[in-house]
């Protein structure tokens, strides 16, 4: 691989990208962000071959702002040219990539994922986008505009395929595939299956009519794209070798269909002779395949043989399907591929990768040495005498001959033998050595022993024989420059069936007159051309610039004598002749055969005429890989050994017939004879003596070809312009002669038509008037018999007016009758609703009344629970403070002792709050009933606060009473001071004494015996202040049940109404 300067990284966004070698050295990789911009250059400087691991560009979508981040791409697609990349990210973003212009334009915004794309339909500038929301749109990549909006799929779309024509595309998702028609935007079919079965893909062959679906059962059918109706299936595969289909790929001529699926065999399928042909194996490293694509060539033919593989570990592989070699892969482990494409030309590789970026691949660069020579047509043969079944004789591996990269494991290489070059290499071998790795001289070894080149590889070798430069650019402005004059009407001239092929013959011939004028006035330019036309179709380049090699290096010294025959290479020719065979020349020379017949049309047609296509090409293989003079021998070689015949022959007819049309002769005995003339011809005559040795076209821009007699090519160029000037203004002219005479012609039409037409109108005038009167007799008897028709017609419409008013009036009165019966059935029926909704109205309102007393009953019950639970608290209370009472002998206690209280006075009121909160609460949820009666129990809560308040003074006053009584007993007994120092004198039983209301009970014999006379004397008073607390208590609760009788006696509990739960 040719190594150029490595191209700087460009931030096409704004932002400075490195793109160098993961491990340091080596060629930094132009890395390109789109950033914010809707348009601008891909790179800065032209990628060389040299770049990281054939990445031209690196392609990346960043949006800077607060939360910066990376758009990933999806979908990529190429144009029909392979020029143009068109690509999608998941926001609906839409570019295009203009390779040869370096330019990226935005054309599109669809603010939703894309699916899938595809770039290559009838019209250049349109494109498919399939949507996440499961429409198909086309758009216009020039006016920005929507073209046509597409909807019928229920699932997401998976692939476009569109027909070779352009004009109609089928669109495959889990569940059908339809087949749109692309002029109306119209869908013509809908292919629908059961959903167990479903679908892979379906999508149209290439260069046929045909239409392959693909199913998840593994079942594939071929379908006629007219009537769709079904070709034929794919037989199911052979015992031991079946795999799930998943993803599928078919070569450019449609013969070769490759499925693969969730393993690591590839099925070859021949669709010629719908036969599984072969079972490729990959590595063991790959699992499952994801993509499928083959690698176009613009020698092959249509027939690909390099096949890419994308696998589960994101690794895109490339095999020979033919050997079974690994040739190149792509992406690895850190920098993964999601998908890619491939476009048609075969120069580049667009991936999506697991980042989300899009990186741009060189083929060429790829390859490592530009246009290197396929590996020897050698496989890997392997012991199969074990195997019996059919699938392991189809099944190859694939083997790499190349060393292993850095992350891939040491014990997987293979080994490989290298043949290092001599250092003392001598000129003649250098001068042998051709571009891709070829050696000219043993390419001729090679041709002596087989007599041809391999069909499979012949076009690699010719284009390294004749050392095409591939000069796209110049040739792009010749053809720019569009149609050449001479060659317009070349189809009135050369009638050929195939639209495609005159096409590729007229730009071709185009270029040649454009690139020298000498071509446009050769008049067997075109029968020199068209085999290399046919032969290269589908490359314009190539055949273009192998037609130009050919008459640079094959033809010279043609055009000295323009415009009549080289005379002096057919003399040269003749001279060979004549001293190989004489006799054969004498012959020719008595029936006045020149070389301009025997010579001539065999080198204007380059054998085209006399040879079948396989020994044109065995012959071609020939002449390129030898001496330019050695064209020359080959004709004279054909003559001499068509010497039988010719000799036989004795009219200058059957000559011309002779070296016109193809003959019985073996051409491989003339290849022979055309060598053995090469070595036996002397010097003097050889025409190696007068032509130059090959020389290939230079590279960048073609040569000036002048070798010709200017002054004669300008002349008929300018006669050839004077003549179609003429007659254009003869045309012209003849154009206007003929508008002149069809206007005197319709003139005088238009006269004799007048005339003829006065003489009509008058013959009308006068039989008008006698149809006038005529009339006018006829009228006036009308006018009597319609005036007796008007009378009896007139007395018979008073008498029907009499029926129809007596017959009106019996119609009202039914009517009348009709109208009061149903008055009556009305007020009858409304009358028996009234009836009906009435009871159904008491029956509500007794089932309301019913659920009213059960809520009232219920809440009744909730609130003598409330007031229970209350009661037995203040029971609980007042027993408490009867033991503190007991307890407490001094004043600093009696204090304690009345703030307790007042905490459980305070519960109390706290609980009887929280009771009558509870009822206020049951009671807001009825209906506006119970809100009007809010003012009664806001009164009776103030009635209930004053016996409170009454209650509360009450207790305060007992209590009161009751210490004074207390403290008057302990002052008149002594007693005070001695209970004090016991107080004192027994602080460790101060919390026994304090549980003592828990228990309610006084161990006596835990006292000492000098205080128990006074502690009993203690404990008969306490028990008179405790009876005193419960006849106090007894009559509270006398009072609070007076008062709720009272309360309940003048505020009856509200009915409810009955309510109902919604949601």
């Amino acid at each position: 691989m040719c190594a150029g300067p490595p191209p700087a990284a460009v931030a096409v966004g704004g932002a400075l990208r490195g793109g160098g070698e993961r491990g340091g050295g080596g060629p930094r990789m132009e890395s390109s962000d789109l950033g914010g911009r809707q348009q601008g250059p891909i790179w800065h400087r032209k990628p060389g071959p040299a770049a990281r691991r054939g990445v031209i560009v690196n392609i990346i979508h960043s949006v800077k702002g607060y939360h910066s981040k990376t758009i990933r791409f999806l979908n990529v697609a190429f144009d029909s040219s392979g020029d143009s990349l068109l690509a999608g990210d998941h926001q609906g973003n839409i570019y295009v990539f203009d390779l040869n212009g370096n330019r990226f334009n935005l054309v599109q915004r669809t603010m939703q994922a894309c699916t899938a794309l595809a770039f290559n339909l009838r019209r250049k500038t349109e494109f498919l986008v399939a949507l996440a929301d499961y429409s198909i749109k086309c758009f216009d990549t020039e006016t920005k505009e929507l073209v046509s909006w597409m909807r019928g799929h229920d699932s997401s779309v998976s692939s476009i395929s569109v027909h070779g024509s352009g004009r109609y595309a089928i669109t495959t998702s889990s569940d059908t595939a339809q087949l749109w028609d692309l002029d109306t935007f119209q869908r013509k079919r809908k292919l629908n299956v059961r959903q167990s079965v479903g679908i892979q893909k379906v999508f149209f062959l290439p260069l046929s009519n045909t239409i392959l679906s693909c199913f998840k059962d593994n079942s594939v059918f071929a379908w006629e794209f007219d009537t769709l109706h079904c070709k034929y299936q794919l037989p199911t595969p052979v015992e031991g070798s079946a795999l799930l289909y998943k993803v599928f790929a078919v070569t450019r001529d449609g013969r070769i269909f490759v499925a693969g699926g969730k393993s690591n065999q590839l099925h070859l399928w021949c669709l010629e002779s719908r036969k599984l042909i072969r079972i490729i194996q990959m590595p063991s490293k790959v699992r499952a395949v994801r993509h499928l694509e083959f690698l176009p060539d613009s020698f092959d033919g249509g027939s690909n043989q390099v096949l890419g593989v994308l696998s589960q570990d994101n690794i895109m592989r490339f095999i020979n399907i033919e050997t079974c070699k690994l040739l190149f892969d792509i992406g690895s482990h850190e920098e993964g591929i999601s998908t890619a494409a491939i476009s048609p030309s075969g120069r580049y590789i667009a991936s999506v990768m697991e980042n989300g970026s899009l990186n741009l691949y060189s083929v060429q660069a790829l390859t490592q040495e530009g246009n290197q020579p396929p590996p020897p047509t050698f496989k890997v043969v392997e012991d199969w005498s074990k195997c019996t079944s059919e699938a392991n004789k189809l099944t190859m591996r694939v083997t790499s001959g190349r060393s292993e990269r850095p992350w891939k494991s040491k014990g997987s290489k293979i080994q490989s033998r290298l043949l290092k070059m001599q250092v003392n290499t001598s000129l003649e071998n250098k001068e042998n050595e051709l571009p891709g790795g070829l050696n000219k001289k043993r390419l001729r070894a090679l041709l002596k022993g087989f007599g041809e080149y391999p069909a499979k590889y012949r076009m690699f070798v010719w284009r390294s024989l004749l050392q095409l430069p591939e000069n796209h650019l110049a040739f792009s402005s010749l053809i720019d420059k569009g149609t050449h004059s001479a060659f317009v009407n070349i189809q009135n001239e050369y009638p050929i069936k195939s639209q495609k092929l005159l096409r590729v013959l007229q730009r071709t011939l185009s270029a040649l007159a454009h690139w020298s004028a000498i071509f446009a006035e050769t008049p067997y330019i075109p029968l020199l051309a068209f085999p290399f036309v046919k032969l290269f179709q589908n490359n314009q380049l190539i055949c273009f610039e192998v037609v130009a090699t050919v008459v640079v290096n094959l033809c010279q010294h043609w055009f000295e004598y323009f415009p009549n025959p080289p005379v002096n290479i057919l003399s040269m020719m003749e001279n060979v002749l004549a001293h190989h065979d004489k006799e054969l020349l004498q012959h020719l020379i008595k029936y006045n055969v020149t070389s301009q017949v025997y010579a001539w049309p065999l080198l204007e047609t380059l054998f085209s005429e006399v040879l079948t296509r396989e020994e044109w090409l065995k012959v071609f293989d020939n002449i390129f890989s030898n001496h330019p003079s050695y064209f020359l021998m080959i004709v004279i070689a054909y003559i001499i050994c068509s010497r039988a015949p010719l000799l036989h022959c004795n009219q200058r007819e059957d000559f011309e017939y002779f070296f016109h049309h193809r003959n019985n002769l073996d051409i491989s005995v003339v290849i022979k004879e055309a060598y053995h003339l090469m070595e036996t011809t002397p010097l003097d005559i050889h025409p190696q003596r007068v032509l130059d040795d090959f020389i290939p076209l230079t590279k960048g821009q073609y040569p000036v070809f002048n070798k010709y007699p200017k002054f004669i090519v300008d002349y008929q160029t300018q006669e050839r312009e004077r003549i179609r000037q003429d007659e254009i203004e003869y045309l012209r002219e003849r154009q206007l002669v003929h508008e002149l005479e069809a206007k005197a012609q319709e003139r005088k039409a238009e006269d004799e038509a007048w005339y003829r037409k006065q003489e009509l109108l008058r013959e009308a005038e006068e039989q008008r008037r006698k149809m006038l009167l005529e009339e006018e007799e006829k009228l006036a008897e009308q006018r009597q018999r319609l005036a007796a028709v008007k009378r009896e017609l007139k007395v018979k419409e008073l008498q029907f007016l009499d029926a129809s008013r007596r017959r009106f009036l019996k119609y009202q009165q039914d009517q009348r009758q009709i109208e009061l019966k149903r008055l009556d059935d009305e007020i009858a029926r409304k009358a028996t609703m009234r009836e009906q909704e009435t009871a159904a109205a008491l029956q509500d309102v007794e089932v309301q009344r019913m659920e009213l007393e059960s809520q009232r009953q219920v809440f009744e019950q909730v609130a003598e629970e409330n007031l229970a639970k209350a009661e037995q608290k203040r029971i609980d209370a007042n027993w408490r403070l009867r033991a503190l009472h007991k307890l407490r002998g001094d004043d600093r206690d009696r204090k304690k002792r009345h703030e307790e209280i007042a905490k459980l006075l305070h519960d109390n009121r706290v609980k009887e709050a929280e009771l009558l909160k509870a009822m206020r609460e049951a009671e807001e949820k009825t209906w506006e009933e119970v809100i009007q009666k809010k003012a009664q129990l806001e009164e009776e809560q103030k009635a209930a606060a004053a016996a409170d308040e009454h209650r509360k003074q009450f207790l305060e006053d007992k209590m009161n009473d009751a210490l004074e009584l207390a403290e008057k007993l302990q002052r008149e007994d002594g007693y005070f001071e001695r209970l004090r120092d016991l107080k004192a004198g027994r602080t460790g039983r101060g919390v026994e004494l304090q549980q003592v209301p828990r228990s309610g009970n006084i161990c006596l014999n835990d006292l000492p015996p000098s205080q128990s006379s006074s502690h009993m004397s203690l404990d008969r008073r306490g028990e008179d202040l405790a009876l005193q607390e419960r006849e106090l208590m007894a009559e509270v609760r006398r009072l609070r049940q007076k008062l709720t009788s009272q309360a309940r006696t003048r505020h009856p509990p509200a009915r409810f109404t009955a309510t109902k739960w919604t949601p």
